[in-house]
C-alpha cells in the first residue's frame, strides 16, 4: 500500500496574521517550512469573507508550489460559493492545483461540520466535478463515515471523499472510540469499494492519527491544519510535520 500523504492546512496561519497588518506570520513562508520538512501538499481553504486565506494567498502559494512539483496543491471550499472562480483562475495562469475538495459549508459557518448528502446533492455537484476535470484537477467530496452513500458519490464523478473525522476525534479516549474507528473503516471500505479514493481531516491530530490510520484502510491523504498549527506554534512548523509524518508512519 502507498504511505498516507500529508496535506498541511495553512488556514489559521493567515487567520493570525489577518489580525494585524504586518503581514506576518507570513503563509508562504509557512508552507515553504512544511515543504522543507517533508510535508507532501498544502491545503487551503479560502472563504468568500476571507476570514483567513485570502485570493492573494492562493495564487502565492501556487507560484510557490511551482518550485516544488512532487507535491500536491490542494483547495477546500463550497463549489457553489467561490471555490470554481478561485480554482479558475489559477488554471487560467497555468499554475498548480491539483486537488479541488468541495466541502458544503454556509457564507459565514464557523468550521465545516458535515459531509454532502445523497441523493440531495447530486445535481448541482454532477456539472461542477465536470468542470473541475475539464480543468484536470481531481475532485475530493467532504463526506460523513457513512458507507451506504460511497455509490452514489462516485455515481456523480468524484474520485475521492474526505471523510469528516470530528466524530472519531471528539471520541478519543471516551468508550465510543473502538465503535467510531470502526464506523470510519466501513466508510472507508466502502469506498475504495466503490472505486474512490480515501482522504481524511477535521481534529486529526499527534495523539488520534496513528490509530486512525491502522484502523481505516487505504488512506491516501490526511489533510491537518488547526492542530498541526497549534503544535508548530510549541515546537516549530519543521519538528511539528517530522512528528506528524512519524506518526503516519
Amino acid at each position: 500500500m502507498n504511505k498516507t500523504s500529508l496535506s498541511v492546512n495553512l488556514n489559521k496561519v493567515a487567520l493570525v496574521r489577518n489580525t494585524r497588518h504586518l503581514g506576518i506570520p507570513s503563509v508562504t513562508r509557512a508552507a515553504t517550512l512544511c515543504l522543507q520538512a517533508g510535508a507532501h501538499g498544502i491545503t487551503v481553504h479560502p472563504r468568500p469573507d476571507e476570514r483567513h486565506i485570502r485570493s492573494a494567498d492562493v495564487r502565492e502559494l501556487a507560484e510557490l508550489l511551482k518550485a516544488w512539483p512532487d507535491r500536491e496543491f490542494n483547495i477546500e471550499g463550497n463549489p457553489l460559493h467561490n471555490l470554481m472562480a478561485v480554482a479558475g483562475r489559477l488554471v487560467q495562469l497555468q499554475l498548480p492545483v491539483h486537488q479541488l475538495t468541495f466541502v458544503p459549508d454556509g457564507e459565514g459557518q464557523f468550521t465545516s461540520d458535515h459531509g454532502w448528502s445523497f441523493p440531495a446533492d447530486a445535481d448541482q455537484l454532477r456539472p461542477l466535478i465536470a468542470q473541475a476535470h475539464a480543468w484536470g484537477l481531481r475532485v475530493s467530496l467532504f463526506m460523513d463515515a457513512d458507507p451506504t452513500v460511497m455509490a452514489a458519490a462516485k455515481a456523480v464523478g468524484a474520485d475521492r471523499v474526505e471523510l469528516y473525522t470530528e466524530p472519531y476525534a471528539a471520541a478519543w479516549g471516551q468508550p465510543e472510540q473502538a465503535a467510531q474507528l470502526k464506523r470510519f473503516a466501513r466508510a472507508a471500505q466502502a469506498a475504495l469499494d466503490a472505486g474512490l479514493g480515501v482522504n481524511a481531516g477535521h481534529d486529526l491530530n499527534r495523539d488520534n492519527l496513528s490509530a486512525f490510520l491502522q484502523g481505516v484502510p487505504g488512506v491516501a491523504e490526511v489533510s491537518i491544519g488547526h492542530a498541526l498549527i497549534a503544535d508548530a506554534l510549541e515546537l516549530g512548523y519543521s519538528a511539528t510535520v517530522k512528528d506528524y509524518l512519524r506518526c503516519i508512519e
